[in-house]
């Protein structure tokens, strides 16, 4: 009977170092973006921040002080569809996303 862990060699290729795992949401990032400039009036005013909070890929949007509105939507409906599809497009890369919109 063989343990699990004979074969393990120090720095194997199929294990990941925690300090070295940068996770990739460059297609959240990009599906953010279009979604944003699409929507604003000044499409040049629309930023993303990428940052890594628990686990978890946090993309800060920030838009023009006139286009605010327009992202969150009556209700916070249009920032609750952004938030879905940009979840989506996360999964795609593997990774858990969250939307921050702010001023």
């Amino acid at each position: 009977m063989s343990d699990l862990h004979d074969d393990y060699v120090e720095g194997d290729v199929n294990t990941i170092d925690e300090d070295e795992f940068t996770p990739d949401a460059s297609t959240a990032s990009a599906v953010l973006h279009y979604i944003a400039s699409s929507l604003a009036d000044d499409p040049q005013a629309v930023a993303i921040d990428v940052s890594e909070r628990h686990g978890k890929v946090v993309l800060s949007l920030s838009v023009g002080p006139d286009d605010m509105g327009r992202i969150i939507g009556r209700r916070g409906r249009t920032a609750q569809a952004i938030r879905a599809l940009v979840s989506a497009a996360g999964s795609r890369d593997g990774v858990t996303t969250s939307v921050d919109i702010v001023d």
